[in-house]
């Protein structure tokens, strides 16, 4: 059997993007910003998309800019608040310990620039962050409020409305990073209070390289990328045509089956939740209720990873860990050590994100596998052995 869980990474992309996308690639395939009929077909293209995600946003058209992706629109998002901010003598910066690190690396470059930066804890486990601890950060000197909506790595979803209620209350702009969360969680700007929202189409169906950040209106974005008019001059380079219609449609079926992918995949992950944790010295991490419909986080204590997700590959699962080993770090995954797991435990994570066309017989799957996978990386490892034997204690 062959199960991709690993969707909170990437998602396949949808029939309806796709044949949203193929006309644009070999037939409507002129520059939006020439004169002659073939790039004006291009342009309304890219008008109708900009309408169409706006809409499922609650934003108005002329607030998004299409870019590059999530990590880009995170950059634009917080460098273009923080020059805001410091025009008027502004430059304080919350944010939380759990963010994405396009977040926090963005968030490092402007403390190096003079910039300061409170990164809130959150509640041990699940990763929590309340309004209230948003509400005492703030001073007369904060320039932006910057909490992501749904955590990447331990799912957990964060009351980003009334965290945007506190920011408006103050007089402070709101950015949240929603790139987990869109498509798959109800988003209105409006109502959420929320200034500026990056996300990223290939986590919602869409393709890869093409994300959107909105602003409301009154937010002056400052450029990251030189070179032209494109996008009401905030954002040069020829937009990518086939990349956002796609990114519309695959938002758009997202946004109409919202329901209906929930009520299917919060059962299945709950069965997935109960399964794993029978496995002795285990732990969920994330809030058991407040995630995303589709992530499972789990820590094994006395395993490492990357075994984990190596032998898991093996036997057809593709799955992810909150070990950073894979990435050429022996650090586990900074959310799981901001949530309260000591390094040796965080080193024996297992992300499980879900697709919508998951089954219970994958469910089913995935649990046994995981079990098998854990008892016999145990039955291998000098750690566990000594946990055993009572030579170190157990954490979990």
């Amino acid at each position: 059997m062959q199960i991709y869980a690993d969707n909170a990474a990437t998602t396949k992309m949808s029939r309806a993007a796709i044949d949203a996308m193929l006309p644009y690639l070999d037939k409507v395939y002129g520059n939006p910003s020439s004169l002659h009929s073939a790039g004006q077909r291009a342009s309304e293209a890219l008008v109708a998309a900009r309408e169409r995600i706006a809409g499922i946003l609650g934003a108005k058209p002329q607030e998004l800019t299409f870019t590059s992706g999530g990590s880009e629109a995170d950059n634009q998002a917080i460098i273009s608040a923080a020059k805001m901010g410091e025009k008027s003598g502004k430059k304080h910066i919350i944010s939380t310990a759990i963010e994405h690190h396009a977040v926090l690396h963005t968030l490092k470059k402007l403390e190096n620039e003079g910039f300061t930066v409170t990164l809130l804890p959150v509640e041990p486990v699940t990763g929590l962050v309340t309004p209230q601890q948003v509400a005492d950060a703030i001073g007369e000197d904060t320039a932006l409020v910057t909490v992501m909506y749904a955590n990447n790595e331990i799912g957990t979803v964060e009351p980003i409305a009334e965290i945007g209620a506190v920011c408006r209350e103050r007089g402070v702009l709101f950015h949240t990073d929603a790139v987990q969360a869109a498509g798959h969680l109800p988003i209105d700007v409006r109502v959420q209070n929320i200034d500026l929202l990056s996300l990223s189409a290939h986590k919602f169906g869409g393709p890869k390289g093409v994300g959107v950040l909105y602003a409301r209106r009154g937010v002056r974005l400052t450029n990251l990328i030189e070179g032209g008019a494109q996008e009401r001059g905030k954002r040069a380079g020829t937009e990518n045509i086939p990349g956002i219609v796609a990114m519309a449609a695959a938002l758009e079926e997202s946004a109409a089956h919202m329901d209906e992918a929930s009520a299917h995949l919060i059962p299945l992950r709950d069965k997935l939740i109960a399964g794993l944790a029978r496995i002795p010295h285990s732990a969920l991490n994330g809030d058991p209720d407040k995630r995303l419909p589709g992530n499972v986080n789990f820590c094994f204590e006395g395993i490492e990873g990357e075994s984990l997700l190596l032998l898991l590959d093996d036997k057809g699962v593709c799955a992810s860990s909150g070990s950073a080993c894979t990435s050429g770090s022996l650090d586990p995954s900074h959310v799981l050590l901001a949530i309260g797991r000591v390094h040796d435990v965080a080193h024996g994570s297992l992300r499980l994100s879900l697709g919508t066309d998951v089954t219970e017989a994958e469910i089913d799957y995935l649990i046994a596998a995981v079990a098998d996978v854990v008892s016999y990386l145990r039955g291998m490892s000098p750690v566990w052995r000594d946990l055993q034997t009572g030579k170190r204690a157990y954490i979990l």
